[in-house]
């Protein structure tokens, strides 16, 4: 998973939680509102924090860094929460980057210069998330230069310029409906921006023909989620919709050429990052003290391991199995993979029909819902949380996703986003694919990118009063809990009546070890296809549909794959720590509210905030 595909920043995924932090001065809502005024952050405005402290100061500096980054950034703000600028649409254009990176510049310069030894440790914390963030913002503008190769950051803004207008209540209908229309007004200037940024020799192939199978997915929106509520607005308003909606189509249909006929054909640039650039992006995106190569270590021992547990669990499934493989105690390699392989078969058995993929995941939720409440293993959200069809703009990256309610919205339902089979696939195709995710799978998903995964977690996130961990939260420390997630509700017994939902669980948890493998193995050491297949459908036992996407996705994509495993070893590693320390007094639920009471932090300083630990 991931969180919705527009991210402001590698790793940064809306998040953090606070509900167990004693605040002073640090950078709060109500310091923000305070700085911004009501109307930025809708909460009642309280006194001007001081600027005569190094506390009063930083939350000066935040405040302005968030009008900059909701302002220059209109449709993240709409993610966001911030609805001043549900008009308006980025400028990507070299006007507005260069207005956004001047305004990174000068707020990393007093930044800098502040003296962070006398801000308090809440605000230590804060202050070194929002210095990565704009060190990575003017290194993508300058050293990465994504807007001159990256078609997606173009179709991502398009996308959710409308779509985060639409798919939720923030404000009336009729209110919503102007703003889109303000928006589909603008889009065709984004494309021509996209156009005039793009430099096909240095676009990749892959994201060339992803972005153009996309394209198309803008009028979805408008066909099924602007023109059905056409009848609210007045008749000037509606003549004023019509020529936006009938402009925007002609806008999409003249884009649409020029990626088939321009762009796809031209495009001769290489996906794969090397070593540098990957390294100096890794660092940003995770934040954590784990280089690479020990990344890689741990993640090649890991296989070891995950598979190890999963022969475990296939030496008993498959006890009195007519035609079962041997199993004996001390396997060959071959005869683990044969005996984990026949063992997956009988998982594989249990698959929905190829039209039920999404019912199937309601009903999950439901099942994964009832297990945590009942045994009361954290703190439960009170906004909603519903199970939709993946919004065409978004299809073809991933399966799911959680698409919460931005930190600023409050009561917002959470998405819980799923890809239908496309209708296109032919039945090898969706067999495959029902393969890799049949129902014992999907469960897992489920408990994943919801119960009590992301939409926990998020939910959490969005109560922090610390709004850089809530706007900027740590990708790895998001991801890595939806992966703890998974293999606690098996430790506390979710399906505990079926022994094979144990072995689907440890083969995503293998394919979570693999994804950080295959990061850095295809963009730094030129892995090929024929490695990478191998290493995901026999290493890891990946059926060729989720690992031909998965080949896909990592072209498309660099470093967030390493987010999941890295995540989940930190989350792993703090949890130990706190067992350690309450010994028989540990209180898993308390634990649970403790460890995300302090926001989506990267998980180095999570640790440092909840341990009293020094503040690197």
């Amino acid at each position: 998973m991931n969180t919705a595909p527009l991210d402001p920043a590698p790793g940064a995924a809306q998040g953090g939680a606070g509900i167990f932090r004693t605040v002073t001065v640090n950078i709060t809502r109500r310091s923000m509102t305070a700085l911004l005024g009501a109307s930025a952050l809708a909460a009642p405005a309280l006194a001007k924090p001081s600027l005569n402290t190094a506390d009063g100061y930083f939350a000066s500096i935040a405040a302005r860094w968030l009008d900059a980054y909701c302002r220059l950034q209109p449709v993240t703000a709409t993610g966001t929460g911030d609805h001043r600028f549900d008009s308006e649409i980025d400028d990507m254009g070299g006007n507005g980057r260069g207005v956004r990176l001047k305004m990174w510049r000068n707020l990393l310069a007093e930044l800098t210069a502040l003296d962070r030894s006398k801000l308090s440790r809440d605000n230590q914390v804060d202050a070194a998330i929002l210095a990565s963030q704009l060190r990575y913002a003017i290194w993508d503008d300058e050293v990465l230069k994504s807007w001159a190769w990256d078609p997606q950051s173009y179709s991502g803004i398009a996308g959710n310029a409308l779509y985060g207008l639409m798919s939720r209540e923030f404000a009336p209908m009729h209110t919503r409906l102007l703003t889109a229309i303000s928006r589909m007004e603008k889009i065709p200037r984004l494309f021509e921006q996209m156009r005039q940024n793009l430099q096909p020799a240095k676009v990749p192939q892959i994201h060339a023909e992803t972005v153009a199978k996309q394209n198309g997915g803008v009028i979805d929106i408008v066909d099924t989620m602007i023109m059905p509520h056409a009848g609210e607005l007045n008749p000037k308003e509606k003549a004023r919709l019509d020529a936006a909606a009938a402009a925007l189509r002609s806008a999409v249909s003249m884009h649409q050429t020029w990626l088939d006929k321009t762009l796809v054909p031209n495009a001769k640039g290489d996906f794969r990052l090397g070593a540098k650039l990957f390294d100096e992006k890794l660092a940003f995106t995770l934040n954590s003290p784990l280089s690479r190569k020990d990344i890689r270590a741990h993640a090649e021992a890991a296989v070891t391991e995950v598979r190890s547990q999963m022969y475990d669990v296939a030496r008993k499934v498959l006890t009195g199995k007519k035609g079962a493989p041997p199993t004996p105690a001390n396997p060959t390699p071959d005869q683990q993979q044969a005996a984990i392989e026949a063992a997956l078969e009988l998982a594989y058995a249990m698959k929905p029909p190829r039209d039920k993929v999404v019912e199937t995941c309601k009903s999950a939720l439901d099942e994964a819902t009832a297990f945590v409440r009942s045994n009361d293993l954290i703190t439960l959200p009170d906004a909603p949380v519903a199970v939709v069809t993946m919004p065409a703009f978004a299809q073809g990256v991933a399966v799911a996703y959680c698409d919460p309610a931005g930190p600023l919205d409050k009561g917002m339902k959470t998405f819980f986003d799923v890809s239908p089979i496309p209708a296109d696939w032919t039945q090898a195709q969706s067999d495959s694919f029902l393969r890799e995710y049949n129902s014992l799978s999907i469960r897992d998903i489920a408990v994943h990118e919801a119960m009590p995964g992301h939409y926990v977690q998020l939910w959490h996130s969005n109560k922090c009063p610390s709004l850089i961990r809530a706007v900027l939260g740590s990708g790895s420390f998001v991801e890595g809990w939806a992966v703890y997630a998974e293999a606690m509700m098996v430790e506390q017994g979710f399906m505990k009546r079926e022994p094979l939902y144990k072995l689907a669980q440890l083969k995503v948890r293998l394919r979570t070890v693999t994804n950080a493998i295959l990061d850095q193995a295809m963009h730094v050491d030129g892995m090929s296809h024929d490695d990478a297949m191998k290493l995901m459908t026999k290493t890891a036992f990946q059926q060729e549909r989720e690992a031909s996407g998965k080949w896909t996705r990592a072209r498309l994509s660099s470093t967030q794959l390493s987010t999941y495993f890295v995540g989940v070893t930190e989350h792993d590693g703090i949890r130990a720590e706190a067992q350690k320390r309450a010994g028989k007094d540990f209180d898993l639920k308390a634990y649970h509210d403790k460890v995300l009471a302090y926001g989506s932090a990267p998980a180095r300083y999570v640790r440092a905030l909840m341990f009293d630990e020094a503040i690197e």
